[in-house]
């Protein structure tokens, strides 16, 4: 997704329903509490606590079904008018006076002829345009309020360790590389991307700074290249093994043994996938060659991965 900023709409209705695949009915104001709409049936301990809906979405819906949908009949908590929730991307957020809402899903799988809502209607919206979250700060909501998106992007940092490509005997091609995979990876996807590169020589003391800033700012990923060897000056892992706080060996191992099988050597490598607070941290080898290998099986779990550190998908 391209870079978007923060941008207001209203409360179009506020809606709630006692049991789950039923529409909902408008109800003037709610409540939000720590769990979701008080007296909602989808209310609880998940990560789907409240629903929300564009009523432009409801409007295209409309024009092409030929008859008027009303607030709630989509089963969703809150119709706001005016944002294009379609901008809206996983953990931005919602802000309606002292209410904070964190998206945490796009869409859902529809239950078909089993929901009471598919059967009214005819079809619904929300498995393709629906926005769920959860609760960061509870209060009261009422229609008319104005609701505020709240962009944060995915911030991703790429670090190139080479005494020679930072004295500038040669370009760095590998952190290019893996800035260009993930661009491709994320292109016309729900995520709002950020990307950085830096380039610095097989230094402990200048990856363990850049590593710890990373921590210091939220960046969610960042990926190393080179220094995975066991040569006197590859220290990467060393180094990211000391700040991490849990390992992610499975998908390292993966990839050693994939590319081991006909290259030996890729074996030697000591590439590590760690948690470091809430920063996701992936070293891999300095060869193009390399990255393009790493990468194509990061990539499969990255979205997962992340999800799963911000718990996401319950």
């Amino acid at each position: 997704m391209t870079e978007i900023r923060a941008a207001r709409g209203r409360v179009l209705s506020v809606n709630v329903s006692s049991r789950k695949g039923t529409v909902k009915e408008p109800a003037g104001r709610i409540r939000v509490g720590e769990l979701g709409v008080e007296g909602d049936a989808h209310a609880g301990r998940w990560d789907r606590q409240v629903s929300l809906l564009a009523r432009e979405e409801v409007e295209r819906f409309e024009h092409k079904a030929g008859r008027p949908v009303l607030a709630g009949e989509f089963a969703e908590n809150i119709t706001t008018e005016g944002l294009d929730l379609r901008q809206v991307g996983l953990l931005d957020r919602f802000r309606i006076g002292t209410v904070e809402l964190e998206v945490t899903q796009i869409g859902k799988k529809c239950h078909g002829a089993g929901c009471a809502i598919f059967n009214q209607v005819g079809e619904c919206v929300m498995p393709r345009e629906g926005l769920f979250a959860r609760v960061l700060g509870v209060g009261e909501v009422k229609v008319g309020d104005v609701i505020e998106h709240i962009p944060r992007p995915l911030s991703v940092r790429v670090i190139t360790l080479s005494d020679r490509a930072s004295a500038g005997e040669y370009a760095d091609a590998s952190g290019p590389r893996i800035q260009e995979l993930v661009t491709a990876h994320f292109h016309g996807k729900r995520w709002h991307l950020q990307l950085d590169g830096r380039l610095i020589p097989d230094d402990e003391t200048a990856l363990a700074a850049l590593l710890t800033e990373a921590l210091g700012h939220d960046i969610d990923v960042v990926f190393t290249t080179g220094g995975t060897g066991i040569g006197p000056r590859d220290i990467t892992p060393d180094v990211v093994n000391r700040l991490a706080d849990r390992q992610i060996p499975g998908i390292m191992d993966h990839v050693r043994l994939k590319y081991g099988a006909t290259n030996p050597n890729a074996l030697i490598s000591r590439s590590v996938a760690v948690v470091m607070g809430t920063t996701l941290v992936f070293a891999l080898p300095g060869s193009v060659k390399a990255v393009g290998e790493y990468m194509e099986e990061i990539l499969k779990v990255l979205e997962h991965t992340f999800k799963m550190l911000h718990g996401l998908g319950h």
